[in-house]
């Protein structure tokens, strides 16, 4: 009798945390309600304050499950690549194709969250919401590191200032983009940009990245007033 009720309070949080994941994408954190997401978990109240105890809490939830797999296997697309070139600089372009793969391999897997993930986790960088601003570094803290290193040590002619603002725009680029988000659409009436498919977007966006990130360094002083 333990066993099953141990498997049905399981199936219940896991519920809750599928219905909140889904309605974080299609509505934000602030729009979701609670009773937004009981109704689509199909339970009460008291079944998300026994479990989770409190939205931001839910919202912590949603994401604790879902960051490890991530980050593992980002950082494992790196050591493999860091282990064949045995000492030799990695390209700019296996670097960002090698965390590109491990978010596409996500957004393939259900089990892991899929696509809907990626979005909501995309969606959240941009955000930026408060929920998360403490809890995210402790998950990404060493595949920032990591994957910050590797394109320092590719691109040894950028100052670390420079190499930050490359590694911020980059990221944005990738995490927008990801999100679904088309901005052609504010502007064009019938774009032919489809921001909903993840391998469509990693096709156009891993040259962009590049490219960015390997332009000629910006000469000193730009950065002062005029």
């Amino acid at each position: 009798m333990t066993g099953i009720g141990e498997a049905r309070q399981l199936d219940t949080a896991t519920r809750i945390l599928d219905a909140a994941e889904a309605l974080f994408v299609e509505h934000g954190f602030e729009a979701t309600s609670m009773r937004m997401i009981t109704q689509r978990a199909e339970v009460n109240l008291a079944a998300v304050n026994y479990h989770f105890g409190s939205k931001d809490a839910l919202f912590q939830g949603v994401f604790t499950r879902r960051l490890t797999p991530l980050t593992q296997l980002a950082v494992h697309n790196l050591d493999q690549l860091e282990a064949a070139a045995a000492g030799r600089a990695l390209s700019v372009t296996a670097i960002v194709q090698a965390f590109m793969d491990a978010a596409l391999d996500i957004a393939h897997d259900p089990k892991r969250g899929g696509v809907i993930f990626v979005r909501l986790l995309s969606r959240t960088f941009i955000e930026a919401h408060p929920v998360l601003r403490e809890a995210l570094p402790k998950h990404y803290e060493e595949l920032v590191a990591r994957y910050a290193r590797a394109t320092a040590q590719a691109l040894p002619g950028l100052d670390g200032t420079e190499l930050q603002w490359r590694l911020n725009f980059a990221f944005s680029a990738i995490f927008n983009a990801f999100a679904g988000n088309n901005i052609l659409r504010l502007f064009v009436t019938d774009p032919v940009v489809n921001a909903r498919d993840p391998r469509l977007i990693a096709t156009y966006l891993v040259p962009f990245v590049v490219a960015g990130l390997t332009a000629p360094a910006t000469a000193k002083g730009t950065d002062n007033p005029l």
